[in-house]
């Protein structure tokens, strides 16, 4: 929702934000593209076949079933007349009458025979422009936060999208604490329930309402997760990914129906998982090295996803190394104080005035850009109207902000305040904050404030990142510098000021033109194998080609986090000065 005309008071300025999900749907077009390039495009087996049936009448008592096969065996060879499921055949009497025994068939090829999946009036909602008549779903499930999309399957577009906050946050921001939790007794199904019943169901209705169609239109889906994810979606136990030696109870799960997994989607609706290749790399991975097309580049890259687990992946069409580190939830607004996800009101991006403090902040959702002497000429309810926009942190703010902390000196290398200003606060046992918007600018009308522990919180995470950088590159015996494209990934904000994260430690010191921000590259492996079948069998390749690099157990690794838990390094000659 975008509403022109706001800015907020005092010495913030708010840029325009509106182009997150324009930005985003342009992703999707581009990958659209690719899918079309290499071929991979218009092979799911789902048509939308119109069939007008001869009503009954007391001289032809046919049954319902036996009509409409009769129907489509005059438009298709009798001898590949597909099967009904009980899903369609139990809507198909009333379909039948409601729609003057003119009707829709959605029918899916399963091999060398057909299904008739579901059945529905030619003229019903699916007659208008922009509603689906197949959909399908890509899901993102993370660690702290599920994200979907629902698809057009005959044009590719995409017809509604959503969020929300992973419920199993309460049982641990961490895939272990979570993983413990369903050793208990009842455990596993309270961790089960707590994606599908408590967030995709809801997300799924959410969406479908959206785009103005039932749920049961939904006829394929496609979910990445990491490995502990995957395993609770399904129901799985996941006890033996924290034990040596760390074996998961599958890599691939194969193609599962929408009843098993207990989702509100067609009950016959294909499901695919993407497949994992480690205990903490996981489908998530897989979908996203497949979207940022590394596997079949021949110069060397590295791909980081960002998230609650930050998994990295090194190599070219020649090789490909994985590893894993957990970072923590920080990257998407978990253990920040004033942290939250990338949606309307997030603080996304900020400039600091080294000499006054003075801030300018871009917030998500926000419309139009404001420079001062316009922002003054605002009245002061409008301003405070405007204001309110700003509601938390998001990922890539929270490393826009400890960047200008630590370059403006008013932090030290161990994110501890060292300077005073009017934007700067002390608790009463003299921690200190930074001040990114007053409570009068703010949607919780409170201050929202950096701490100190926030800030520690980011520095471990930043450095559990560049540790696992510099100990890949040790375990295969590169040198940075052969490093030729870095794809960053990951829901953290509508881009990363690579800069900053190079400034505070977060990133190798490389050329800056080597970094590109991919955003939710998960998502759109999803979604590359919601639309392509051929797109996921490149999927499972890529896993089953990948060589899988377990962190925990190589010695230099906790060296190399201690040594990268300070801004930006132990080792100064491993940064120069970025302004």
């Amino acid at each position: 929702v975008f509403i022109p005309g706001r800015a907020l008071a005092y010495q913030s300025r708010i840029k325009v934000s509106g182009k997150g999900e324009v930005r985003e749907r342009q992703i999707f077009t581009d990958l659209r593209q690719e899918l079309d390039a290499m071929a991979l495009g218009g092979d799911l087996g789902l048509e939308v076949l119109p069939v007008t049936v001869t009503p009954p009448d007391l001289g032809n008592a046919m049954a319902d079933r036996e009509r409409l096969l009769g129907a489509i065996a005059k438009i298709e060879a009798p001898a590949y007349l597909p099967e009904i499921s009980l899903h369609a055949l139990r809507k198909l009497p009333q379909v039948l009458r409601d729609s003057a025994f003119s009707l829709n068939c959605v029918i899916r090829k399963e091999g060398d025979r057909k299904r008739i999946l579901d059945v529905f009036p030619a003229g019903s909602a699916d007659a208008k422009p922009g509603v689906p008549r197949i959909a399908g779903l890509a899901i993102d499930i993370g660690t702290t936060t599920v994200s979907m999309l629902l698809i057009d399957l005959e044009t590719g577009e995409i017809a509604a999208q959503g969020s929300a906050g992973n419920g199993q946050i309460r049982y641990g921001a961490d895939v272990i604490s979570r993983i413990i939790e369903s050793t208990r007794p009842g455990g596993l199904e309270r961790l089960r329930a707590a994606i599908t019943p408590e967030c995709i169901e809801p997300l799924v209705r959410r969406i479908c309402a959206t785009a103005g169609i039932p749920e049961d239109r939904v006829y394929r889906a496609a979910v990445a997760a990491n490995t502990t994810m995957t395993h609770f979606f399904m129901g799985v136990q996941a006890e033996h990914l924290r034990l040596e030696p760390y074996v998961p109870a599958f890599f691939q799960s194969g193609i599962l129906r929408g009843a098993e997994t207990g989702m509100n989607v067609h009950p016959e609706a294909e499901i695919l998982i993407a497949p994992s290749i480690g205990s903490y790399v996981g489908g998530d991975i897989t979908a996203g090295v497949f979207a940022s097309m590394i596997f079949k580049r021949d110069t060397i890259s590295l791909f980081i996803d960002l998230g609650t687990n930050g998994e990295l992946v090194f190599g070219s069409s020649e090789f490909l190394f994985a590893c894993a580190c957990s970072a923590g939830p920080a990257f998407e607004g978990g253990d920040i104080s004033c942290g939250m996800r990338a949606t309307d009101g997030a603080i996304e991006a900020c400039r600091i005035d080294a000499d006054t403090m003075d801030l300018t902040i871009t917030v998500v959702g926000a419309e139009q850009q404001h420079n001062p002497e316009a922002a003054q000429r605002v009245q002061a309810a409008q301003r405070a109207e405007a204001a309110q926009r700003a509601a938390g942190l998001c990922g890539s703010g929270i490393i826009d902000l400890i960047g200008e902390l630590f370059r403006c000196g008013i932090i030290n290398a161990k994110g501890k305040f060292i300077k005073t200003g009017k934007r700067i606060k002390r608790d009463e046992w003299g921690l200190g904050s930074f001040v990114a918007a007053w409570a009068a600018e703010s949607a919780t009308g409170e201050d929202i404030c950096l701490t100190e522990t926030d800030i520690d919180n980011f520095i471990r995470a930043k450095g559990a990142i560049f540790s696992a950088i510099r100990t890949m590159l040790a375990v295969v015996d590169y040198p940075v510098d052969a490093i030729e494209d870095v794809y960053v990934a990951g829901g953290i904000g509508s881009g990363i000021n690579m800069k900053q994260a190079i400034r505070i430690g977060m990133f190798p010191d490389i050329d800056i033109e080597k970094y590109h921000y991919i955003g939710n590259s998960s998502m759109m492996g999803a979604y590359a194998m919601l639309t392509s079948r051929r797109a996921c069998d490149m999927v499972t390749e890529i896993a089953g080609g990948m060589t899988y690099l377990e962190l925990s157990s190589h010695p230099g690794y906790m060296d190399e986090f201690v040594a990268a838990s300070f801004l930006p390094h132990t080792d100064g000659r491993l940064f120069k000065t970025h302004d």
